[in-house]
């Protein structure tokens, strides 16, 4: 099942409207993202041998899903950024610091959607805008739609799991050190990845 709808390739008559799949007219709403059974992750190269990883433990979100009329759906992320978390609290303290996201003059890092598309099946293009400091720049997510379920509470989710890619000297992110044997310390391209499990807003 579709979460934006297909695309029809078929020709037919203008003035003919195309029944809307039950399952997905079910999902149309308004969802708040569940922090508690949700991950938004980074991945980047360190020393040009390994991944350092980590995830920001606190962000809130929202999605307005229109079964009816899908490109009308919309996403908003806000992540708070002192809730990095890599594991070592001197490499986050360093992350929070002025050298990268400068965590207080600029608390939040924000994604507004703009668009989606479908790829094929369950796979889809969710594009906007994305905010760190004070730059925003497009950004382009590859989400698969992972379903739709009543949770034991009678709470109704949907979930989703993705990524992107970004070079993070496009947003100012820009602090690096040479290494003895060539290279640097950080990779310019990070990894972005999302895990969201959302649930729908009582009528």
């Amino acid at each position: 099942m579709g979460l934006f709808g297909r695309k029809n390739n078929e020709s037919t008559v203008a003035t003919a409207t195309l029944p809307v799949d039950p399952a997905l007219a079910a999902l149309t709403g308004e969802y708040t993202i569940d922090p508690a059974h949700s991950s938004i992750g980074f991945t980047v190269r360190h020393a040009m041998v390994t991944n350092v990883r980590g995830t920001f433990a606190q962000h809130e979100g929202a999605l307005k899903l229109d079964g009816a009329n899908p490109d009308a759906s919309t996403a908003s992320i806000d992540v708070k950024i002192t809730s990095i978390d890599t594991g070592i609290a001197d490499r986050d303290g360093h992350l929070r610091s002025g050298d990268f996201f400068d965590a207080e003059q600029f608390p939040l890092m924000s994604f507004r959607s703009s668009a989606a598309e479908q790829l094929g099946g369950d796979k889809y293009r969710v594009t906007g805008d994305l905010t760190i400091k004070d730059v925003t720049k497009p950004l382009a997510i590859d989400l698969e739609f992972n379903g739709s379920a009543t949770d034991v509470y009678g709470n109704e989710r949907v979930g989703f799991e993705g990524s992107a890619e970004i070079l993070r000297s496009a947003w100012g992110l820009t602090w690096n050190a040479a290494l003895e044997t060539g290279g640097v310390m950080v990779s310019d391209k990070v990894k972005l990845n999302f895990d969201i499990s959302a649930i729908k807003n009582a009528a």
